[in-house]
């Protein structure tokens, strides 16, 4: 609107933002953030939140809710501005869509895996009585903010964490990207996803990781924002995951639960016959490349039935079961039989 930017900018009224950043990530970057809105002589408000999946519930997001009444933001031209890994982001994102109805806001990913997950899409929610995004939404953000160098920042295991999304749009959808992991992974752990000049031999391979990633998965979301089709490829090691990453809690983070649904599920598509043995060995190899787990003890067979029963009640009835059919390609399953998974099940733990 040419009036509210004229507003905006002709200094007649102070620029007022609200910021909800991650407490690990105002430790490192905190000051660098204040100091930049008060250059830009923004009147702010920050606050700082432990946004752990423990703590990610409905509690933080009326806690949020409460400092932004205080603060008296415009709903028009004041988003609200998320700086944090993958949970601030959908916490924030939820709280905005509750205030006034609708709230624009700004999602600022700190982590690789919100980088290349969170960071796209219009999802946003927190978890509700031990269930894993029981209570959300669907309100995209008017912009994501994408800076690389937050991850020079955070732990080793944490790259390896992102990875692991990073490595599902790849076997669902690019065997280019997956090639790009099975070479470059150790390189992208040791480099945490800079760019550096001397990194030729390597064709800065951070920038066309997260690129290609990020692009995969605007062509699947775009079309399906609202998820109206159940069908989804970006559901690969969605199946299993959210109950294995709740139940042992903190013990997994998201991508590596998301992994190891991944590893058991491509010992089902080749049980299927959809994979070689070949093909499921680069899978399993380009796993422990990446530092990513291959298995847990807690991803029992009762567990797995479970997890997906839950999946029959929330997809119309169907498992609606994403496999690989080779390396960069998948389909999606519905006839997929509890003798195959449980074949499937045995020879995963058995290698």
């Amino acid at each position: 609107d040419p009036q509210q930017l004229e507003l905006a900018t002709s200094g007649k009224r102070k620029l007022r933002r609200f910021i909800v950043i991650d407490e690990v990530v105002d430790e490192l970057y905190g000051s660098k953030v204040r100091e930049y809105f008060e250059e830009n002589n923004v009147q702010h408000k920050i606050l700082a939140l432990p946004t752990t999946e423990e703590t990610k519930s409905m509690d933080l997001v009326l806690n949020i809710l409460q400092e932004v009444q205080n603060f008296s933001i415009d709903r028009r031209t004041e988003p609200i501005i998320a700086i944090g890994g993958g949970v601030c982001l959908d916490i924030v994102g939820l709280a905005a869509s509750l205030y006034r109805r609708r709230t624009p806001y700004i999602r600022v990913p700190t982590t690789l895996l919100s980088y290349v997950d969170a960071s796209v899409g219009a999802k946003n929610g927190v978890n509700f009585l031990q269930c894993k995004n029981k209570l959300g939404g669907y309100t995209p953000p008017v912009a994501s903010f994408l800076d690389r160098s937050f991850i020079q920042s955070i732990p080793r295991r944490h790259i390896s964490n992102g990875l692991g999304e990073i490595l599902k749009m790849a076997l669902m959808k690019h065997k280019g990207l997956f090639d790009l992991l099975k070479s470059h992974g150790k390189y992208l752990l040791d480099t945490k996803f800079q760019s550096y000049s001397g990194s030729a031999n390597h064709g800065d391979a951070a920038l066309q990781t997260t690129r290609i990633a990020i692009e995969t998965m605007l062509e699947e979301l775009a079309p399906n924002l609202w998820e109206d089709d159940l069908d989804r490829l970006v559901d690969f090691g969605h199946l299993i995951s959210p109950e294995l990453e709740m139940r042992v809690l903190p013990s997994l983070m998201h991508g590596e639960a998301v992994n190891i649904d991944m590893a058991f599920m491509t010992y089902v598509a080749h049980a299927r016959g959809l994979i070689t043995a070949e093909e499921k060995e680069q899978i399993i190899q380009c796993m422990r490349g990446l530092e990513l787990p291959v298995w847990h003890g807690g991803c029992s067979w009762p567990l797995i039935k479970k997890a997906l029963m839950e999946r029959l009640k929330h997809s119309g009835g169907q498992p609606r079961m994403p496999l690989p059919t080779g390396l960069g390609v998948a389909e999606i399953f519905n006839d997929t039989s509890e003798e195959t998974l449980e074949r499937a099940y045995k020879l995963w733990v058995r290698d």
